[in-house]
């Protein structure tokens, strides 16, 4: 028939696995459904849930953050758009796609992909982030969905290697869509971490800069995130685990400013190489809200003197600049003042420049030379004159559903374009 002129269509059918239906899960499964790239998800949450299919269904529906699902997708005048639910087979059809519910594994390795044709899975249970461990591990690995038959797995957490001293295996890569996506390599990479949303956030605020003054320019570089809370947090106190080192992470978020870790300085490293020569401080601070976080960004800037000093039109002006160069939208530059509502569901930044705060101060360090060298050179001054410039910028982010999980979309259909040729 090929021979005939006619088309030949693929017998491969882009069908997409998500293990675990926790808050990143669950709204990835949202946008795939509203952007239709793939004709079947699998959703493996790996026990029983609820009292009936029903229970899931309503829960993937309806959101404390964001609505509901057909609200999302259509609008306020649009009706419900999940239906044909069978209890027996585990399925239902989303506005259109079939969906099925797999609840009988939790080990990666034991998850039926294999038999629903899937061949990419995202990793959002945030329990499988370590690349080194083996698949047949007792607790559990990423690469036990490698073993149960799928090519690729995209986790939705940055990479933790447990074992000091180990590295990221080769087959490994943490990715960020418009930083580092044109290192995939599909015959290399099997495992990708489509990092976290603070990291995808501080990348597009760090990048814009560094590609205008270059590495050797910034001198320091200290963020910190104003993050929103996460379901890994306590609803009331609780008594710590044993072992548990930090006590803050067993006190209740409703009612508290918990100062705790992230490990976005380090993950950056991976995906903007550079950032490893700079001194960088990373902290995070979380607020009892449900989504809607801010990263502050303070960089240390080695000024010259001969030239005009940076100042808050020149970093706005970069960041505009490359705002309108990124056409996927994955930045933004406002002069607006947004409070954190105005963030929640902002559909495809992974980070907005808030350009009314952006703010400069530059000082000048005198460096006296004749302490340190017995002898000035004739024609040169003892005192070295260098002017340091602070810059402080601030950069919205969804943590949720319009930032974190567009681009992990957009990291996922990039990855299925060469699964399912």
């Amino acid at each position: 028939m090929a021979g005939q002129g006619m088309k030949v269509i693929s017998e491969k059918k882009p069908v997409l696995g998500i293990n675990g239906l926790g808050r990143i899960g669950k709204l990835s499964l949202w946008h795939q459904i509203g952007r239709k790239h793939f004709s079947e998800v699998v959703v493996n949450i790996g026990r029983k849930a609820g009292t009936s299919l029903g229970d899931i269904a309503l829960y993937i529906e309806k959101d404390s953050t964001y609505g509901t699902l057909h609200k999302y997708l259509y609008g306020y005048r649009s009706k419900r758009v999940i239906e044909n639910l069978d209890e027996d087979k585990g399925t239902m059809l989303i506005d259109g796609i079939p969906v099925t519910i797999l609840r009988e594994s939790r080990n990666p390795r034991d998850i039926l992909w294999n038999a629903h044709g899937v061949k990419l899975v995202v990793e959002a249970t945030g329990n499988y982030v370590d690349p080194t461990v083996q698949p047949d591990a007792k607790e559990g690995s990423v690469r036990g969905h490698i073993e149960a038959g799928v090519e690729k797995v995209i986790v939705s957490a940055p990479f933790k290697v447990r074992e000091k001293g180990r590295t990221l295996p080769d087959d490994a890569r943490t990715i960020i869509m418009g930083i580092n996506d044109e290192v995939y390599d599909h015959a290399k990479h099997q495992i990708v971490s489509a990092a976290s949303c603070t990291t995808t956030c501080l990348a597009y605020m760090i990048k814009p800069l560094l590609d205008y003054f270059g590495p050797k320019k910034i001198l320091s570089v200290s963020m910190a995130t104003v993050h929103a809370s996460t379901g890994t947090q306590e609803v009331l106190d609780r008594l710590p685990k044993a072992g548990a080192a930090d006590l803050r992470k067993s006190r209740s978020v409703m009612n508290n400013i918990i100062l705790t870790s992230t490990g976005a300085a380090k993950t950056l490293g991976q995906v903007i190489p550079e950032m490893n020569s700079i001194g960088f401080i990373a902290e995070s601070v979380r607020i009892p809200i449900s989504t809607g976080s801010l990263i502050i960004l303070v960089i240390a800037f080695h000024d010259e003197e001969d030239n005009p000093l940076i100042n808050r039109n020149l970093i706005n002006g970069i960041y505009r600049d490359a705002a309108l160069r990124e056409k996927r939208g994955y930045l933004k530059y406002t002069e607006e003042q947004n409070v954190s509502a105005d963030i929640i569901g902002y559909f495809g930044p992974a980070a907005i420049i808030e350009g009314n705060e952006t703010h400069t101060r530059t000082a000048v360090v005198t460096l006296d030379l004749s302490k340190r060298y017995e002898k000035i050179p004739e024609g040169f001054e003892s005192g070295l004159n260098i002017p340091i410039t602070q810059a402080v910028t601030y950069g919205w982010y969804d943590n949720e559903l319009g930032s974190y999980c567009n681009m992990l979309g957009d990291l996922t259909v990039k990855v299925a374009s060469a699964v399912y040729q």
